[in-house]
């Protein structure tokens, strides 16, 4: 019997953001990466609550230095528009009604991951290294830590460090503001 291959479909932001539109992903939580529609993993109680103190945390820290986008859309290229959890953007007067976030606009992204710590840093930090994020953090919830991605570059971040429970860590773009861990993590 010959073996047969999966071929795959994949689509543009453009006909994802018209599937969108459509009403196609109606109460689904998904995402473009590289071409294929991803499902998101549903929001347990800790991650939201990582997710809320990070806005709290940045809220305070940074005032109206950056404005904070969560859980939005970013643009990245014409096959991926995924939506980190946090996002730290540079201000726009219209807040970016004339178009979702560039990666030049993100001065730090988050992921916070639970069940997904696999797939987001072997799928989602990749991408964004590619697209040229300058720093990404990694929350990883299970292990009480946070992966700091610095200098991104075609083959991935260049400057990897892990941070734990009463460390202290600070913003590239704001070097300046120290965030501890256990802000992040409570």
């Amino acid at each position: 019997m010959p073996k047969t291959s999966v071929i795959k479909r994949l689509f543009t932001v453009k006909e994802y953001e018209q599937m969108g539109e459509a009403g196609l992903f109606d109460h689904e939580r998904v995402e473009l990466i590289r071409g294929e529609i991803i499902k998101m993993a549903s929001i347990s109680r800790r991650h939201a609550a990582c997710v809320n103190r990070c806005n709290r945390v940045f809220a305070y820290k940074l005032g109206s230095k950056a404005l904070i986008c969560i859980q939005n859309p970013l643009a990245l290229d014409n096959t991926s528009e995924p939506e980190p959890d946090v996002m730290l953007l540079r201000y726009k007067d219209d807040f970016y009604e004339s178009g979702h976030p560039q990666p030049t606009d993100v001065l730090l992204l988050i992921e916070v991951a639970d069940s997904t710590i696999d797939s987001d840093r072997d799928s989602k930090i990749p991408l964004y290294a590619e697209d040229g994020i300058i720093e990404v953090w990694l929350v990883d919830i299970n292990n009480a830590c946070i992966e700091v991605y610095r200098s991104p570059s075609t083959e991935g971040y260049q400057e990897i460090q892990k941070f734990y429970r009463s460390q202290n860590l600070s913003i590239l773009a704001f070097p300046d503001v120290n965030v501890t861990v256990d802000e992040i993590l409570g």
